[in-house]
Protein backbone atom coordinates (compact mmCIF):
# COMPACT_ATOMS: atom_id res chain seq x y z
CA UNK A 1 0.00 0.00 0.00
CA UNK A 2 1.23 3.50 -0.80
CA UNK A 3 2.50 5.20 2.35
CA UNK A 4 0.65 8.44 1.52
CA UNK A 5 -2.71 6.87 0.97
CA UNK A 6 -5.78 5.74 2.87
CA UNK A 7 -8.30 3.25 1.57
CA UNK A 8 -11.95 4.18 1.27
CA UNK A 9 -12.69 2.35 4.51
CA UNK A 10 -9.88 4.10 6.36
CA UNK A 11 -10.92 7.51 5.02
CA UNK A 12 -14.50 6.76 6.02
CA UNK A 13 -13.45 6.02 9.59
CA UNK A 14 -11.14 9.04 9.72
CA UNK A 15 -13.81 11.50 8.56
CA UNK A 16 -16.88 9.93 10.16
CA UNK A 17 -18.79 9.52 6.89
CA UNK A 18 -20.05 6.39 5.18
CA UNK A 19 -18.19 4.50 2.48
CA UNK A 20 -21.28 4.93 0.34
CA UNK A 21 -20.99 8.73 0.63
CA UNK A 22 -17.32 8.62 -0.39
CA UNK A 23 -18.16 6.47 -3.42
CA UNK A 24 -20.92 8.92 -4.39
CA UNK A 25 -18.65 11.94 -4.08
CA UNK A 26 -16.10 10.11 -6.20
CA UNK A 27 -18.70 9.30 -8.89
CA UNK A 28 -19.89 12.89 -9.21
CA UNK A 29 -16.36 14.29 -9.22
CA UNK A 30 -16.71 16.14 -5.95
CA UNK A 31 -13.79 14.49 -4.14
CA UNK A 32 -11.83 11.74 -5.86
CA UNK A 33 -8.91 9.64 -4.52
CA UNK A 34 -5.71 10.49 -6.38
CA UNK A 35 -3.75 7.27 -6.03
CA UNK A 36 -4.17 3.60 -6.80
CA UNK A 37 -2.48 0.54 -5.41
CA UNK A 38 -0.86 -2.04 -7.65
CA UNK A 39 -4.04 -4.05 -7.28
CA UNK A 40 -6.15 -1.13 -8.51
CA UNK A 41 -7.58 0.01 -5.16
CA UNK A 42 -8.04 3.76 -4.85
CA UNK A 43 -6.23 5.68 -2.15
CA UNK A 44 -6.81 9.12 -0.66
CA UNK A 45 -3.78 11.36 -0.25
CA UNK A 46 -3.32 14.04 2.42
CA UNK A 47 -4.54 16.63 -0.09
CA UNK A 48 -7.58 14.46 -0.90
CA UNK A 49 -8.42 14.19 2.80
CA UNK A 50 -8.21 17.96 3.20
CA UNK A 51 -10.71 18.37 0.36
CA UNK A 52 -12.95 15.72 1.89
CA UNK A 53 -12.77 17.48 5.24
CA UNK A 54 -14.01 20.69 3.60
CA UNK A 55 -16.85 18.75 2.03
CA UNK A 56 -17.84 17.43 5.44
CA UNK A 57 -17.70 20.90 7.01
CA UNK A 58 -19.78 22.47 4.25
CA UNK A 59 -22.34 19.67 4.50
CA UNK A 60 -22.69 20.30 8.22
CA UNK A 61 -23.35 23.94 7.40
CA UNK A 62 -26.30 22.85 5.30
CA UNK A 63 -24.89 23.40 1.82
CA UNK A 64 -25.89 21.13 -1.05
CA UNK A 65 -23.33 19.10 -2.96
CA UNK A 66 -23.59 21.27 -6.08
CA UNK A 67 -22.88 24.38 -4.00
CA UNK A 68 -20.04 22.62 -2.22
CA UNK A 69 -18.41 21.67 -5.51
CA UNK A 70 -18.44 25.30 -6.63
CA UNK A 71 -17.03 26.47 -3.30
CA UNK A 72 -14.15 24.03 -3.32
CA UNK A 73 -12.81 25.61 -6.48
CA UNK A 74 -13.87 29.21 -5.79
CA UNK A 75 -11.73 32.18 -4.83
CA UNK A 76 -11.44 33.22 -1.18
CA UNK A 77 -13.75 36.19 -1.80
CA UNK A 78 -16.42 33.96 -3.34
CA UNK A 79 -16.19 31.54 -0.42
CA UNK A 80 -16.54 34.32 2.16
CA UNK A 81 -19.61 35.72 0.44
CA UNK A 82 -21.27 32.34 0.20
CA UNK A 83 -20.53 31.56 3.84
CA UNK A 84 -21.96 34.90 4.93
CA UNK A 85 -25.17 34.10 3.04
CA UNK A 86 -25.26 30.65 4.60
CA UNK A 87 -24.71 32.17 8.05
CA UNK A 88 -27.77 34.39 7.52
CA UNK A 89 -29.76 31.32 6.46
CA UNK A 90 -28.63 29.41 9.55
CA UNK A 91 -29.50 32.37 11.81
CA UNK A 92 -33.00 32.49 10.34
CA UNK A 93 -33.37 28.77 10.85
CA UNK A 94 -32.22 29.09 14.47
CA UNK A 95 -34.86 31.76 15.05
CA UNK A 96 -37.53 29.50 13.54
CA UNK A 97 -36.40 26.67 15.79
CA UNK A 98 -36.42 29.01 18.79
CA UNK A 99 -40.04 29.92 18.05
CA UNK A 100 -40.87 26.25 17.56
CA UNK A 101 -39.26 25.42 20.90
CA UNK A 102 -41.26 28.15 22.63
CA UNK A 103 -44.42 26.85 20.98
CA UNK A 104 -43.66 23.33 22.19
CA UNK A 105 -43.12 24.65 25.72
CA UNK A 106 -46.55 26.29 25.59
CA UNK A 107 -48.11 23.12 24.20
CA UNK A 108 -46.61 21.01 26.97
CA UNK A 109 -47.76 23.46 29.62
CA UNK A 110 -51.26 23.60 28.12
CA UNK A 111 -51.45 19.79 28.09
CA UNK A 112 -50.58 19.81 31.77
CA UNK A 113 -52.75 22.63 33.05
CA UNK A 114 -55.11 23.98 30.38
CA UNK A 115 -55.42 27.78 29.94
CA UNK A 116 -52.03 29.48 30.12
CA UNK A 117 -53.34 32.29 32.28
CA UNK A 118 -52.45 33.44 35.76
CA UNK A 119 -55.04 33.08 38.52
CA UNK A 120 -55.76 36.80 38.23
CA UNK A 121 -56.18 36.59 34.45
CA UNK A 122 -58.50 33.59 34.79
CA UNK A 123 -60.68 35.46 37.29
CA UNK A 124 -60.83 38.49 34.99
CA UNK A 125 -61.65 36.44 31.87
CA UNK A 126 -63.93 33.73 33.24
CA UNK A 127 -65.59 35.66 36.04
CA UNK A 128 -65.61 35.41 39.84
CA UNK A 129 -67.40 32.06 39.75
CA UNK A 130 -64.52 30.41 37.93
CA UNK A 131 -62.71 27.68 39.84
CA UNK A 132 -58.98 27.79 38.94
CA UNK A 133 -58.72 24.12 39.94
CA UNK A 134 -61.17 23.10 37.22
CA UNK A 135 -58.54 22.58 34.45
CA UNK A 136 -56.50 20.30 36.73
CA UNK A 137 -59.59 18.30 37.63
CA UNK A 138 -60.61 18.12 33.97
CA UNK A 139 -57.16 16.85 33.01
CA UNK A 140 -57.35 14.13 35.67
CA UNK A 141 -60.70 13.01 34.28
CA UNK A 142 -60.23 13.56 30.56
CA UNK A 143 -56.47 13.90 30.00
CA UNK A 144 -56.31 10.73 27.91
CA UNK A 145 -59.09 11.76 25.51
CA UNK A 146 -58.89 13.27 22.05
CA UNK A 147 -61.01 16.18 23.24
CA UNK A 148 -58.52 17.14 25.95
CA UNK A 149 -55.73 17.11 23.38
CA UNK A 150 -57.77 19.39 21.11
CA UNK A 151 -58.64 21.66 24.02
CA UNK A 152 -54.99 21.90 25.10
CA UNK A 153 -53.80 22.65 21.57
CA UNK A 154 -56.23 25.55 21.39
CA UNK A 155 -55.33 26.74 24.88
CA UNK A 156 -51.65 26.87 23.96
CA UNK A 157 -52.38 29.44 21.25
CA UNK A 158 -54.65 31.74 23.29
CA UNK A 159 -53.85 34.68 25.46
CA UNK A 160 -56.22 36.67 27.68
CA UNK A 161 -57.78 38.56 24.74
CA UNK A 162 -58.55 35.37 22.81
CA UNK A 163 -60.04 33.71 25.88
CA UNK A 164 -62.08 36.82 26.53
CA UNK A 165 -63.57 36.56 23.03
CA UNK A 166 -64.40 32.88 23.60
CA UNK A 167 -66.04 33.66 26.94
CA UNK A 168 -68.04 36.58 25.54
CA UNK A 169 -69.30 34.49 22.62
CA UNK A 170 -70.59 31.81 25.02
CA UNK A 171 -72.10 34.40 27.35
CA UNK A 172 -73.89 36.04 24.43
CA UNK A 173 -75.25 32.69 23.32
CA UNK A 174 -76.52 31.84 26.81
CA UNK A 175 -78.17 35.25 27.07
CA UNK A 176 -79.97 34.69 23.76
CA UNK A 177 -80.88 31.16 24.87
CA UNK A 178 -82.65 32.51 27.93
CA UNK A 179 -84.47 35.12 25.86
CA UNK A 180 -85.57 32.44 23.39
CA UNK A 181 -87.06 30.43 26.23
CA UNK A 182 -88.91 33.52 27.44
CA UNK A 183 -90.19 34.08 23.89
CA UNK A 184 -91.65 30.57 23.77
CA UNK A 185 -89.35 29.15 21.08
CA UNK A 186 -90.48 25.60 20.32
CA UNK A 187 -88.01 22.66 20.25
CA UNK A 188 -87.60 21.49 16.68
CA UNK A 189 -88.56 24.83 15.18
CA UNK A 190 -86.29 26.94 12.94
CA UNK A 191 -85.18 29.30 15.72
CA UNK A 192 -84.48 26.38 18.06
CA UNK A 193 -82.41 24.64 15.39
CA UNK A 194 -80.40 27.83 14.83
CA UNK A 195 -79.64 27.99 18.54
CA UNK A 196 -78.55 24.36 18.59
CA UNK A 197 -76.22 24.96 15.64
CA UNK A 198 -74.90 28.14 17.21
CA UNK A 199 -74.13 26.27 20.42
CA UNK A 200 -71.78 23.95 18.56
CA UNK A 201 -70.13 26.98 16.93
CA UNK A 202 -69.44 28.84 20.17
CA UNK A 203 -68.31 25.60 21.83
CA UNK A 204 -65.86 24.77 19.01
CA UNK A 205 -62.92 26.73 20.51
CA UNK A 206 -62.81 24.11 23.26
CA UNK A 207 -63.03 21.15 20.85
CA UNK A 208 -65.21 20.16 17.87
CA UNK A 209 -68.65 19.05 19.01
CA UNK A 210 -70.60 16.60 16.86
CA UNK A 211 -74.38 16.33 17.14
CA UNK A 212 -74.10 13.04 19.05
CA UNK A 213 -71.61 14.59 21.45
CA UNK A 214 -73.92 17.57 21.82
CA UNK A 215 -76.74 15.23 22.84
CA UNK A 216 -74.51 13.71 25.52
CA UNK A 217 -73.56 17.17 26.70
CA UNK A 218 -77.24 18.16 26.80
CA UNK A 219 -77.91 15.26 29.18
CA UNK A 220 -75.18 16.54 31.47
CA UNK A 221 -76.61 20.06 31.36
CA UNK A 222 -79.79 18.69 32.86
CA UNK A 223 -78.48 16.00 35.23
CA UNK A 224 -75.13 17.32 36.44
CA UNK A 225 -75.72 19.56 39.49
CA UNK A 226 -73.03 22.07 38.45
CA UNK A 227 -74.24 22.44 34.87
CA UNK A 228 -77.90 22.47 35.89
CA UNK A 229 -77.27 25.19 38.47
CA UNK A 230 -75.46 27.28 35.86
CA UNK A 231 -78.23 27.11 33.24
CA UNK A 232 -81.10 27.28 35.71
CA UNK A 233 -79.39 30.31 37.20
CA UNK A 234 -79.88 32.04 33.84
CA UNK A 235 -83.54 30.98 33.67
CA UNK A 236 -85.34 28.47 35.89
CA UNK A 237 -85.79 25.27 33.90
CA UNK A 238 -83.37 26.34 31.15
CA UNK A 239 -81.19 23.23 31.47
CA UNK A 240 -84.07 20.83 30.74
CA UNK A 241 -85.47 23.10 28.01
CA UNK A 242 -82.09 23.38 26.30
CA UNK A 243 -81.75 19.60 26.35
CA UNK A 244 -85.11 19.31 24.58
CA UNK A 245 -83.87 21.69 21.87
CA UNK A 246 -80.73 19.61 21.39
CA UNK A 247 -82.63 16.32 21.28
CA UNK A 248 -85.14 17.66 18.76
CA UNK A 249 -82.35 18.89 16.53
CA UNK A 250 -80.64 15.51 16.72
CA UNK A 251 -83.81 13.67 15.72
CA UNK A 252 -84.15 15.92 12.68
CA UNK A 253 -80.74 14.61 11.59
CA UNK A 254 -81.56 10.94 12.14
CA UNK A 255 -80.00 10.62 15.59
CA UNK A 256 -81.82 8.87 18.44
CA UNK A 257 -81.03 10.93 21.56
CA UNK A 258 -81.75 7.93 23.79
CA UNK A 259 -78.92 5.89 22.26
CA UNK A 260 -76.45 8.61 21.26
CA UNK A 261 -72.93 8.09 22.63
CA UNK A 262 -69.82 10.24 22.93
CA UNK A 263 -67.55 10.10 19.90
Amino acid sequence: MHCDGLTVGQASARLGVTVRALHHWDEIGLARPSLRTAAGYRLYTTGDLERLHRVVVYRELGLGLDRIGALLDATTTDVAGTLRAQRAHVAARIERLRRLSAGLDRMIEAQERGPLLSAEEQAAVFGPGWDPDWPSEARRRYGGTTQWQQYAEGAAARGPEEWQAVTEAMAGFERDLGEAMDAGVVPGGPEADRLVDRHREVFAPYFPLTRRMQVCLGRRFETDPGFAAHYDGIRPGLAAWFRRLIDAGARAHGIDPDTATWE
